[in-house]
């Protein structure tokens, strides 16, 4: 037996509903909901489907470990030795912070070096792309393109002309015929995204596509177009300054949370292979407010510089402002050293900042903030050759981070003196002096009161 159930569906999302609704709750289009007929039948059916192939493991060779290397060794460590052949890239990052510079130069590294690069755009002419390939000076040997904007074209675009590398220049502007919604939408993100991802299986072929980021710092799309592809990279930093950190949240084909370093110059993206030294590199002599701490990004670790500014409030509620450092945690550090170390902060508006554009995310900076906060709210200059290490936590005691040695080391390599460290064991064959601290007052009160 058989009978029909009427359902409504949204032709953006594809999300279901048993009632109409103006507006649809998952994607929020307006009027994007549409009735639609299904037949359900209360009889069970037996698998009448052929069973599918089965392959033992062992017998599987790793495919991973070819690899197309660009030989910029910032992309490369990121992505985990070189893009891996039949491997999905997602590249998000804003308007204007340089995607399309870094995958052109990308383009004509695998293109002269280890075969045919096909740019798909849909939002740029063949022109546009040669133009800025001349600006930056890069050859244009094996890079082809192609305008094309409808996924079956594509596809058979890529199987005709079997390049090395395609990159898809952006996805919001690839659709499929078959679905009624535009391009750019949700249903459209994913069929699209698919299709790609089951073609660079067949074919061995890597592909790299383009995301757009939305007001929100997310990519433009469903979140689960990140599920679906198996590297996600970001391109991270102020379009005004020249810093540009490439960093990977997802990676099936090496580490995660792995950074990259760039320079923007006139001839693109550079990649810095000593980042502690450009992020120190204008830092001034004692002056109040600034401090030198080490923070880990995925297995490397950077020296950066906090500077803290503290000014008598004008208004009835004191402000604070970060740049670099959750706003979030600042409140709770500022908290704490009202709390425990004394300083009156109720009438002093703070402003906090990490030089060179990097934004921290681990807790082995907090001490190096307070001490920040404190050296500018008794202005006095904390000594310029000590690095300063350590979470703090709510009741003033200085907890120990991880990879504390390789922390030391880095500071050890650029010649400073002292390391202000978390007490805990650690191996004494350092040439830096080792200055084991356990409460946040009693720091305050050696170094800056």
């Amino acid at each position: 037996m058989a009978s029909n159930k009427t359902i409504y569906v949204c032709s953006q999302c594809g999300a279901k509903y048993l009632k109409w609704q103006g507006r649809c709750s998952q994607c929020g289009a307006w009027g994007s909901i549409q009735k639609k007929e299904i037949r359900i039948s209360k009889r069970k059916k037996e698998f009448t489907a052929p069973a599918g192939e089965v392959v033992s493991l062992n017998k599987i060779k790793n495919k991973s470990s070819q690899r197309l290397e660009t030989k910029i060794k910032e992309f490369d460590r990121v992505v985990g030795k070189g893009i891996a052949l039949g491997s999905v890239i997602l590249l998000g990052g804003e308007p204007g912070i340089g995607k399309s510079t870094l995958i052109l130069q990308i383009a004509e590294k695998i293109a002269s070096s280890q075969g045919k690069v096909l740019y798909i755009s849909g939002e740029e002419s063949a022109e546009q792309v040669a133009d800025r390939l001349k600006r930056l000076k890069l050859k244009s040997k094996n890079i082809e393109f192609s305008g094309e904007t409808e996924i079956e074209t594509i596809l058979s675009t890529i199987k005709k002309e079997q390049p090395k590398l395609v990159i898809i220049d952006s996805i919001q502007t690839i659709y499929f015929e078959d679905l009624p919604s535009e391009p750019g939408t949700t249903n459209q993100i994913k069929v699209c995204t698919n299709k790609l991802i089951e073609l660079a299986k067949k074919e061995d072929i890597a592909i790299i596509i383009i995301g757009h980021i939305t007001k929100s710092g997310k990519v433009a799309g469903p979140k689960t177009l990140e599920h679906l592809v198996d590297v996600v990279l970001y391109l991270e930093g102020d379009k005004y300054h020249n810093f540009r950190i490439l960093r990977s949240t997802k990676n099936r084909f090496g580490p995660t949370n792995e950074v990259g370093v760039f320079d923007m110059q006139a001839n693109g993206l550079v990649e810095v292979k000593n980042p502690s030294e450009i992020f120190l590199a204008e830092r001034k002599e004692k002056i109040p407010g600034s401090v030198v701490t080490a923070v880990l990004e995925g297995s490397r670790v950077f020296l950066i510089e906090i500077q803290s500014l503290l000014s008598w409030t004008n208004f009835g509620y004191p402000q604070r402002r970060s740049s670099g450092i959750n706003l979030n945690r600042l409140q709770v550090l500022l908290a704490v050293l009202t709390k425990h170390a004394g300083l009156k902060l109720s009438r002093r508006d703070v402003h906090l900042n990490v030089v060179g554009g990097l934004y921290i995310k681990e807790p082995a900076s907090d001490l190096a903030v307070c001490l920040a906060v404190a050296s500018a709210y008794f202005n006095k200059p904390v000594e310029r050759e000590m690095v300063v290490i350590g979470e703090v936590g709510l009741t003033g005691e200085i907890r120990p981070v991880s990879q504390i040695e390789k922390r030391i080391r880095e500071a050890e390599k650029f010649g400073f003196k002292f390391a202000l460290v978390p007490k805990s064991e650690i191996q004494d064959n350092y040439k830096i002096k080792i200055i084991q601290v356990e409460n946040l007052n009693k720091v305050i009160d050696e170094f800056v009161r």
